[in-house]
């Protein structure tokens, strides 16, 4: 297939389109500077330059792709409002275009805030809808398309997507342990974390593609949960720092959004997706990782 992907030059977006290209594929990557159209030249992708903000190119992109994958994401945590104003709009964009051809359309979500006291399932339906909501409410604006003949489905990712080069949640947790010289957890450590190595999300992503029906929602998650004292102790080690306990208003002063994060509980379950893609996590785990002193390099 032809294979349209936003975020092409990511963190995840770069697996991804390297487990399409192995896999045969055709892929087309938005790149918004020209660093990243450098690498994904460099690796036969055909590039059409853009940002989610130019919805003319992410329109152009979708018409002559047979499916998009939609993983571009402005992660402006200080302005939060933008990026979901962003998204939405991007979401919708490609919905207009997809209307009426059935042409795979996955988009990135996530498994935080999907239950409570138990881990999260693919069954679980989003709490977040309309404009104003985190990620602009996109994965059910993307599956109600599926009544317009989109063929939709939903990548809810883990917390953390690890491994070499990963600069998301854990790296920012890792930084805060070195400047402070002490490891936290917040509270007594027992909250979880999902995770799932880049290696694996990358292959659910190509997974999804060839196989998810319409209407689908896929849990891109290795791990069902790893406790936060533990993330912490990982960190501490690799570091040669302490690892302490801290309230709630310390995990936020000393990580800021981040320390809400990991102050919640975010284990998911990957169960049903395994089942339906034939699809069985063979990364390393997040300790592993750690360990591996990844999120310790300047």
């Amino acid at each position: 297939m032809r294979v349209f992907v936003t975020g092409a030059s990511g963190f995840i977006g770069s697996a991804s389109v390297d487990e399409l290209l192995v896999a045969g594929h055709e892929v087309v990557g938005l790149a918004r500077s020209d660093a990243s159209a450098a690498k994904l030249e460099a690796k036969g992708v055909q590039v059409r330059r853009g940002d989610l903000d130019d919805l003319d190119s992410i329109r152009a992109g979708a018409e002559t792709a047979e499916a998009v994958v939609h993983l571009a994401n402005k992660h402006d945590f200080a302005h939060p409002g933008v990026s979901d104003r962003a998204e939405r709009a991007a979401v919708q964009a490609i919905g207009e275009v997809l209307a009426g051809s059935d042409r795979p359309f996955l988009l990135a979500a996530g498994v935080a805030a999907l239950a409570t006291g138990r881990p999260a399932v693919e069954s679980d339906r989003s709490p977040w809808h309309g404009p104003t909501a985190p990620r602009g409410g996109s994965e059910n604006l993307a599956l109600e398309l599926v009544e317009k003949g989109v063929h939709s489905v939903s990548v809810r990712f883990a917390p953390t997507v690890h491994g070499e080069g990963d600069h998301g949640f854990i790296a920012i947790i890792a930084e805060a342990a070195r400047r402070r010289g002490a490891s936290a957890y917040i509270g007594d450590g027992s909250t979880r974390w999902a995770a799932v190595a880049r290696v694996d999300a990358a292959r659910v992503v190509r997974l999804a593609v060839e196989q998810a029906p319409a209407g689908t929602v896929i849990h891109a998650v290795g791990e069902e949960g790893i406790r936060s004292r533990d993330i912490a102790s990982a960190i501490g080690e690799g570091l040669g720092v302490p690892t302490e306990s801290i309230s709630a208003e310390e995990g936020i002063e000393r990580l800021g959004f981040v320390g809400r994060f990991f102050g919640a509980d975010a284990a998911a379950s990957s169960a049903a997706t395994g089942e339906l893609l034939g699809w069985t996590p063979t990364g390393p785990t997040l300790l592993d990782d750690i360990r591996a002193g990844y999120y310790f390099r300047d």
